[in-house]
């Protein structure tokens, strides 16, 4: 084995550890993907996981955010040293990812950092776009896509993970001194200036606002999840059937917290194993309904040529 395959095999190996010990949901997806588009997939998580997780743990965040600029720069270029940075870095050139993407990633966690407050809804589905909308948009690179209009509903199905994920973590984030649900969404429900609070005890008084925030947001991201649906059909069959999982298996956070009437302080809402091999199997079922329109289509599967950039995602 040459040492250029064997640095593959190893970057490959600490990808798969990163996405095995941090997201059971998307270890689960991946498994159904093609040996080497799972393994790209992987690496793409593994970029992801290290930029966030270097945000989260550090508390020189300005040093952080411009070596993670310049890490970025170093693994487009081919000059990383580290094996996950130059392992994206081949697959970024690969499958020629636009670099505006993973620089949106990067300035979705500069928000994070600044602990930026969201007014408006928009500019919350302007946050989620970064920092997810754009993993969707990758996702389209390493996947392979028979449609360029398939991009707006991988933005759109990032976007929706977000929402949902906001809706799941409030009382986490709460605990670390953020609040991401917009001020127009707390005002409607009776929770205006409840941002003010953040940093201290969660006050009891506002938990039942929060629920119908928590539930209007969940509203917004299942129209997203609709949206998103839409693309499907343009993926090859494998990888339409992972991403309809991942897809079932994160919007099912939705139906657990519906169970408990969106009490934010309920604990964390978790798909238990069952329900989300129940979902996988559902997915299966509707990619094999597809199978008569995926004929009929008989696309060449390729990167997308289209760049999507935040001003052109359609709000729902």
């Amino acid at each position: 084995m040459t040492s250029v395959a064997l640095a593959r095999v190893t970057s490959t190996q600490l990808a798969r550890q990163v996405i095995a010990q941090h997201s059971k949901s998307f270890a689960l997806a991946s498994v159904l993907l093609p040996g080497r588009t799972r393994d790209d997939a992987a690496v793409l998580y593994a970029w992801c996981r290290r930029a966030d997780d270097a945000v989260d743990d550090c508390a020189a965040t300005e040093g952080v955010l411009r070596r993670l600029a310049d890490e970025l720069a170093a693994a487009y270029a081919g000059t990383a040293r580290d094996p996950l940075l130059d392992a994206f870095g081949a697959l970024a050139r690969a499958r020629d990812i636009p670099p505006l993407y993973p620089r949106e990633l990067l300035a979705g966690m500069t928000m994070d950092v600044a602990n930026t407050r969201y007014t408006t809804t928009d500019e919350l589905i302007a946050y989620a776009y970064r920092v997810a909308g754009v993993v969707g948009l990758m996702m389209t690179h390493v996947l392979g896509t028979d449609d360029d209009a398939a991009v707006v509903p991988a933005a759109h199905l990032g976007i929706a993970m977000q929402l949902t994920n906001i809706g799941r973590d409030v009382a986490e984030d709460w605990q670390r001194g953020r609040l991401y649900i917009p001020d127009d969404i707390l005002a409607r429900h009776g929770a205006g200036g409840l941002a003010r609070d953040v940093g201290g005890p969660l006050p009891a008084a506002r938990v039942a606002a929060l629920a119908g925030a928590v539930r209007e947001l969940l509203v917004l991201a299942d129209r997203y999840y609709r949206s998103a649906d839409r693309g499907l059909i343009a993926l090859p069959w494998r990888a339409a059937f992972a991403i309809r999982s991942a897809r079932d298996v994160y919007a099912a956070i939705g139906s657990r917290l519906a169970r408990v009437d969106y009490d934010v302080t309920a604990g964390r809402a978790i798909v238990p194993t069952s329900g989300k091999l129940a979902r996988v199997a559902l997915a299966a079922l509707r990619t094999v309904a597809s199978a008569p329109h995926r004929a009929v289509r008989r696309g060449s599967h390729r990167v997308p040529s289209r760049i999507l950039e935040l001003g052109d995602v359609p709000r729902l």
